[in-house]
């Protein structure tokens, strides 16, 4: 048999089913465009489609009085987006915030003196990194008000005259949202200081986790979006869902999200894929950078709102 590409067998494009037309394609947006045409200008294709979808999802969920959870690695507060985070709890996006234990730090630091984020190779070299007083001793004190971790350093930070325009867990106190801490024994700046106390920090991570379960059961028709954290948050939600459902919580139908700068297995198996292949849904993925991706979200909720 010969390699004859003059006798290729071809086709007419007419009789081709195409991926993408013309009407998917890019439109024209000026300086002054308005957010609503801004969005539909956008290619509606791949991730523009995900948006979209998880956009409509938060509103519908909104609607219905579903739970909308966010949760979070420490990268997302570092990358500047405590304001906008404050801001969705406040429009009443999201109604429930968790974090790991990176998040609570940057969040405490960046509420309290106004910068985060040390040089940790620098650090590491002379045995400074994470030695600092004030962040450990206002954890330790947040422990102590034995209220969980979450709203404890929220507590601290309004009580301590923090910046609450900048801190989710402030916000999360002032508005009366479910706000909660899940830590990893050891892997924490503040844990190996002696004001911290691991009993305490047991004690209030559980009475977050419970909190936290809380939340998940009210996830029937909901929406949770994991923003940057690679293994905490993916694994306790996976436990707290388990255990909604094995009490009776009726969480079926979610809509569950990824955000992070690269695929990882944690995330992509324990909220985008399990939860909605069990108890129904649709599960999203959305690949870049956070301080792209999350302001991106919220164009696309304003967009939709605009258009309902």
């Amino acid at each position: 048999m010969k390699f004859a590409r003059e006798e290729l067998k071809l086709k007419n494009l007419s009789g081709r089913t195409s991926k993408v037309t013309s009407d998917l394609l890019a439109g024209e947006w000026q300086a002054d465009t308005p957010v609503t045409e801004f969005v539909q200008s956008l290619p509606d294709i791949l991730a523009v489609q995900e948006m979209k979808k998880l956009a409509r999802a938060i509103l519908q969920a909104k609607e219905s009085g579903s739970t909308r959870l966010l949760m979070y690695g420490g990268h997302v507060i570092k990358c500047g987006l405590g304001p906008l985070i404050v801001r969705w709890l406040k429009e009443g996006v999201f109604t429930a915030l968790a974090t790991n234990g990176a998040g609570s730090i940057h969040d405490l630091e960046m509420a309290l003196y106004g910068a985060t984020s040390e040089d940790v190779q620098a650090g590491i070299k002379d045995g400074s990194f994470g030695m600092w007083e004030e962040t450990a001793a206002h954890y330790g004190k947040a422990l102590n008000r034995q209220q969980g971790i979450g709203r404890g350093i929220g507590l601290e930070i309004l009580e301590n005259g923090g910046n609450t325009g900048i801190s989710p867990m402030a916000a999360a106190v002032e508005n009366n949202i479910t706000v909660t801490v899940h830590p990893s024994l050891g892997t924490d700046i503040v844990h190996p200081v002696h004001h911290v106390d691991w009993s305490s920090l047991g004690r209030e991570a559980e009475r977050d986790f419970i909190s936290f379960g809380e939340a998940v059961g009210g996830l029937a028709g909901g929406v949770v979006l994991n923003a940057g954290s690679a293994v905490v948050m993916p694994e306790v939600f996976l436990k707290a869902l388990s255990s909604a459902r094995n009490l009776g919580f009726p969480v079926e139908n979610i809509t569950t999200a990824d955000f992070d700068m690269i695929r990882q297995y944690r995330p992509t198996s324990n909220v985008v894929k399990r939860p909605v292949n069990a108890l129904g849904g649709q599960s999203l993925q959305i690949t870049g950078h956070h301080e792209l991706m999350m302001p991106m979200l919220d164009l696309f909720i304003k967009a939709e709102e605009e258009q309902r």
